[in-house]
């Protein structure tokens, strides 16, 4: 009897234990042991979350915030909903000619929007093999049809710009899938885009989605830059915030 009673002790101090390292468990321990990224690795991304959030607004022009730090006239085109026809989130593609970039970004999921979690929702393991890997079967089909609809354009700006802008693809949570493998299947097709060379794509995924196998994240590590923080700034609209962001990659 007693055997049990101690039996059953061992039993619930250990389920309390488990318990408590749950609750207080935080996402800063996964990171813990990871090396500090270098100044010139993250001082893009404040940047690249402002032209995603330039998504959101319905008139550039006139936007709500006014420091998304883009030039209007520079936004060649803004994809609502009635544009991608459900087939992938609203995006935009922007000339940034300070920093010789051509920007396709593409917004979060859209928890009113019952086609974007169509797209998150067509999948299951195992279902899509690509390129000697797994990816999501719903991201791949949204991230050909959207390269489909915007690789002529992507193509003639990069030759308008005298074939030296690089081609950055940036997404955020449910985009950043999508922005992920546009980028996988950029690369292995650079005639589509003008022949650009592989070192002028690159790929900036904020909050990503699990889009691809280990094996394809590995051999595209070059060119694909998942960014995880503990905070979700991409919902942090507040100019100031944006400030704070950049000021302390400036001092680093």
């Amino acid at each position: 009897m007693s055997l049990c009673g101690g039996l059953e002790c061992v039993f619930a101090v250990g389920c309390v234990r488990w318990l408590w390292k749950r609750c207080t468990y935080v996402g800063a321990y996964d990171s813990a042991t990871w090396p500090n990224a270098e100044v010139d690795d993250f001082s893009a991304v404040p940047r690249l979350c402002r032209t995603i959030l330039a998504i959101y607004e319905e008139d550039i022009h006139s936007p709500k915030v006014r420091e998304y730090g883009l030039n209007p006239d520079c936004v060649i085109k803004r994809a609502d909903y009635q544009h991608t026809l459900g087939q992938c989130p609203p995006y935009l593609i922007y000339v940034d000619h300070v920093h010789r970039e051509i920007v396709l970004a593409i917004r979060g999921l859209n928890l009113a929007k019952q086609t974007d979690y169509k797209v998150l929702l067509d999948n299951r393991l195992g279902k899509q093999m690509f390129d000697g890997g797994y990816v999501h079967n719903g991201l791949l089909k949204s991230a050909i049809w959207l390269l489909n609809q915007e690789s002529h354009r992507l193509k003639n700006l990069w030759l308008e710009n005298g074939k030296e802008y690089d081609i950055v693809f940036v997404g955020h949570s449910l985009g950043s899938g999508i922005a992920a493998l546009i980028t996988v299947i950029a690369v292995n097709h650079r005639d589509h885009l003008g022949g650009i060379p592989r070192s002028k794509i690159r790929c900036y995924s904020i909050a990503p989605a699990r889009s691809m196998s280990l094996n394809l994240a590995v051999k595209y590590a070059d060119v694909i830059h998942s960014v995880v923080l503990q905070i979700q700034v991409i919902y942090y609209r507040q100019a100031d915030n944006f400030r704070v962001m950049e000021v302390a990659v400036e001092e680093l």
